[in-house]
Parts: structure tokens; sequence; C-alpha cells
């Protein structure tokens, strides 16, 4: 996980709309470390980021009206894909972008309570092995890939074994063999956490079960009318032929998720409800995608990005990198890293923001990520599609927001619209409905204060991407004097980054790190100064710093 690659980028730093509004110009073509410990991620809802396909926004008669942001908008992976060759993502400091599920979704709604829903954030699957026609194709998926790798971005699917879609007119509930309907979870003990569906119908997949299962009728019907049968059986009986796994539910799912790998070449995983499926479900997924990932890089070494292995970051909802590798689930104390995940969602940042200094926040992470959690990561954001309580839902902090999570050490999630203000306060919708709009591109084309607002994520950005230091490397405070301003160093990179600081003239001690006669460069402000005395002065109208070797 920790092995190198060294790429070229050219570095740019410039406001959305007009290139005049920024000083910085282009960069040296820099070489590059990539560690999944700092890497910078992007988080999008497929069908919420860009409509690059008008042509697939409505199918299966998906058109009854829904409750207010809960029916499908159009967005798809061309659009991403449109994104990605425009250089936003590049422009943005983002290495790895990590998108919800894809795969086929129930065809009916259903109403949970919060008005008819359909699965357009993905997590109501219904046939593993195809890819939604509202999110595209095989041929779309293969062409963002290969976009995304040739700009130095990694992609992330995101994995759902715990559950299938609701049961709806359209989509019969599966097999008892394969699916339990209740009870419903209470939460209140590891077994209520487990054996029992998250919501009322939401069948919970028998991931314990090691009883061999026929596949669901209606799942062969399907594969029969599109002409896939006889390949997705020989497929499957070769699957477990070579494993010597039982035919039983949770082993097809793994087999149909990992071909995602093999087919596609993806670099990772990002895991869903992790904590409602017993432990040792992700020690035998972990492998399945090792195995997979290993076959996709021997028959396609030309394609290869880096040496880095599968990534897996899982959502144990309500982890915290306070609970280090112990995670308490109903008194009983769980370790989901070893021989499973790289990386668990971290719950905690936007509250220690809160509440810490920003030097007690970067010490505390610096602290852990070096001891009871070394070796291993979290995956750090600020807001998300499924947390109620977001750092800054009024968006009145975002260049806070940014500033505290692009320095903080650990990986880092920026949710799509967060570099923009995306309104997270949608009249007339309901639960997270609010969280899940459309992103406001008209803004960021039109609005000065949103490009402003932008400029200030690319900027920090490309700096953490451009230094792994920053997300992954040894954290010291230098002064707190006027501001904090500390230092990240991993291997030779170094870095010296400082926040709060007052505008104008700074001055400020950089002998820890370089030498008299360095020259280095400020890439907020886009300033190259020389180091005398041991200290560099950089005047510039920000009250923010971040220093590199020219």
């Amino acid at each position: 996980m920790k092995k190198i690659l060294f790429i070229f980028i050219l570095a740019t730093i410039f406001s959305c709309k007009e290139k005049s509004s920024t000083k910085n110009t282009e960069k040296q073509l820099v070489k590059k470390e990539f560690v999944w410990e700092g890497a910078n991620i992007y988080f999008l809802l497929t069908d919420r980021f860009n409509n690059g396909d008008t042509s697939n926004d409505i199918n299966f008669e998906r058109t009854q009206k829904t409750g207010k942001l809960r029916g499908f908008e159009g967005g798809d992976i061309k659009g991403i894909t449109q994104k990605i060759k425009e250089g936003y993502f590049t422009k943005l400091g983002i290495n790895a972008i990590w998108m919800t599920p894809i795969v086929e979704q129930i065809h009916g709604g259903t109403d949970e309570g919060t008005g008819l829903s359909y699965g357009f954030h993905g997590y109501w699957a219904k046939d593993w092995t195809k890819i939604d026609p509202n999110f595209g194709t095989k041929e779309d998926l293969k062409e963002l890939v290969a976009i995304a790798h040739k700009n130095g971005i990694r992609v992330l699917l995101d994995a759902v074994i715990n559950h299938t879609g609701p049961a709806t007119e359209k989509d019969p509930v599966w097999p008892s063999d394969w699916v339990r309907t209740g009870p419903q979870c209470t939460y209140e003990s590891y077994e209520h956490t487990i054996s029992c569906t998250l919501v009322k119908n939401l069948p919970d997949i028998k991931t314990e079960s090691n009883k061999a299962v026929e596949l669901p009728a209606q799942l062969v019907g399907k594969w029969k009318a599109e002409g896939r049968y006889e390949q997705e059986i020989k497929e499957l009986d070769a699957f477990f032929t070579r494993t010597g796994h039982p035919r039983a539910p949770r082993f097809y799912i793994m087999k149909w998720l990992t071909d995602y790998i093999t087919e596609f070449g993806i670099d990772g995983y990002r895991v869903d409800t992790v904590k409602h499926t017993e432990e040792f479900v992700w020690q035998e997924f972990k492998q399945e995608c090792d195995l997979a990932f290993a076959d996709y890089k021997k028959n396609n070494p030309e394609k290869m990005m880096d040496e880095n292995n599968f990534y897996l970051v899982g959502e144990v909802y309500n982890y915290t990198i306070s609970d280090g590798k112990s995670f308490d689930l109903g008194g009983k104390k769980i370790n989901y890293f070893d021989n499973a995940f790289n990386s668990l969602i971290n719950f905690e940042l936007k509250w220690n923001v809160k509440q810490l200094t920003e030097s007690a926040v970067f010490h505390k992470y610096d602290s852990l990520l070096n001891t009871n959690l070394k070796g291993y990561g979290i995956l750090n954001y600020m807001t998300s599609h499924d947390d109620g309580e977001p750092f800054d839902k009024q968006r009145t902090m975002p260049y806070r927001a940014a500033t505290m999570l692009l320095l903080t050490s650990g990986t880092s999630q920026v949710y799509y619209g967060d570099e923009s203000s995306r309104d997270l306060t949608i009249a007339g919708t309901v639960g997270d409905a609010t969280l899940r709009s459309f992103m406001n591109w008209d803004e960021i084309k039109n609005k000065k204060n949103t490009q402003k607002v932008l400029n200030h994520w690319q900027k920090l950005g490309q700096f953490r991407a451009n230094h792994m230091a920053v997300g992954a490397g040894k954290h010291q405070v230098i002064s707190e004097e006027n501001g904090l301003i500390f230092s990240r160093v991993r291997n030779d990179d170094k870095i010296i980054a400082g926040i709060n600081l007052t505008k104008g003239n700074k001055e400020i001690n950089v002998s820890s790190l370089f030498k008299n006669g360095d020259k280095l460069n400020d890439f907020y402000a886009n300033q190259i100064v020389e180091v005398k005395d041991g200290k560099v002065t950089v005047n510039s109208e920000y009250d923010l710093v971040l220093l590199e070797l020219k």
C-alpha cells in the first residue's frame, strides 16, 4: 500500500471564471508520490453530479412523482468523465473519485416515510451484474477509468453486500434462503445490529449463512431475457470451482463485485453498512478483491498507475479516530482493520474542528495515526450524503472547512459541492435528501463569491496532492505566536504551512527544514522567497501560507 508512484503533472492555480483573478501561473513539472493515507478523494452521487447523456435519463418507467429530490435527476458516468476531461478534478487537487453504486437498481419506487423514492442513490440493488442504464453502460465505465487514470486519478466504486433493494410491485423479494425480511434492527446489541433489516422493507442478505442456494428465479429470468444467462452461469461455476467457497449468498455477491475489478480495473471500494454485516465477511471480501486486482495487474500491466494494493475503506457508522482499531458494537469490541480494511471513514473530524483549537486537532490526528493506527488510515470529511449534521450546513465557513479538512492528517474526502458551497438546506426536502441536490454548476460559472471559495479549495487541494507529507507526513509545530505555523515531513517531501497569520508581511522561521539560500515557493500566494538567517518573509494579502522547496 505504501509503494510509490512518480508521475508528472502540471499544477496550475486559477479562478474558475477568470484566469486573471489570481496571480498564480503555471508551475514546473514536479515528481509526485501517491499513498492512500494522504489521498484527496472526491465523493459524489453519480446521479447528482453532471448529466453527460440526456438520452438515458428515464428507464424502466421510473416516472411517478417522487418526494423532493428523491427521483433520478440525470447525472451519469459520462457526466463525470466530461468533468475529468475538462480538468475540474485536477484543478481541485483530486487524486481519487468515489462514486455511489452504479449497479442496476430496483425498477419500482417505495415510500419510507419521506415520499416516493427511486434508487437514484445506488444503494438499492436489483442486479449486481449490470450497470443501471440511468448511470450508463460498461463502455462508459471503461472510458471513465481510462480517462481518470490518464489524468492521475484513481476510481473507487461503492460496494453493498448487506442488503438488496426494497421489494416493490416490479421487484419481487429475493428467496428466503437469500434474505430475511425481519426483524427490524433495534441497534441495542451486536445481534440486533447485524441479523436484522436496517429499515422496514430493506431485505437483509443472510451473510452469516454457508448454505448453498440457487439463484433467485427473477434473476435467472432476467438474465435469460437479456441473453446472457449461459455466460453468467459459466462465470459463477468458474468462480466457485476456483475458490472452493460454498454457493452461499455472500459469495455470489463478492463474485459480482470483484468482476468490476477484473473487467474495468477500478482501484478500490468504499464499502457500505460494514457494521451491519459479520466482520469475517470483510476479511473474505478483501481476499477476493486482492486476488482480482492482482489478476487485473498481471493481465493489464500497461494500464496500472502504480504498485499500490487494492484500497478498501469501510463505512462503520459512527466510527471515530478516537476508537483506534477497536470499535464497540453492542458491547463487543471489533477490529475492522486487520486483514480487512485499509481505512475507515472517520465521523469525528467535524466535531473536533468545532470543539478544539487547530493545533489540538493537528496534534491529535498526527499522534493517533502514528501510534494506535500506524500502518492504516482514516477518511476525514466535513459533509457527507447521510450525515444530517455536517460541519457547515449553512455554508457560512467554507474557507475554514477547506483549511481544516485538507490540512489535517489522514485521507480527505471532499463531498461534491463542498468546494462550491452547494446548498444543504433545500426547502421541501425530508431527511437526507437536502444533502443530495444537483451540483451547482451555474453558481460556479456565474457567482464571483462561489469562484473565490472554489479557488481556495483548489489551492489547498493541489498543494495536498503535490505533497503526500500533508496528509501522510509527520506533524511538528514550529510556532503558535500570531497564528499557527507547522511542518509536515514524509521522507524527502517536506513542507511548512501557516494558518491564521497576519495579512501583509509575515516572517516565518523555516530553519528546522530549510537552509539559508534555499528558494521556497508560497503555493497559496504564488510567491518565491529566499531563506535568510533561517527565515523567510512572505508579503501577501492572505492569512495562510503553503511553503514548498522551489
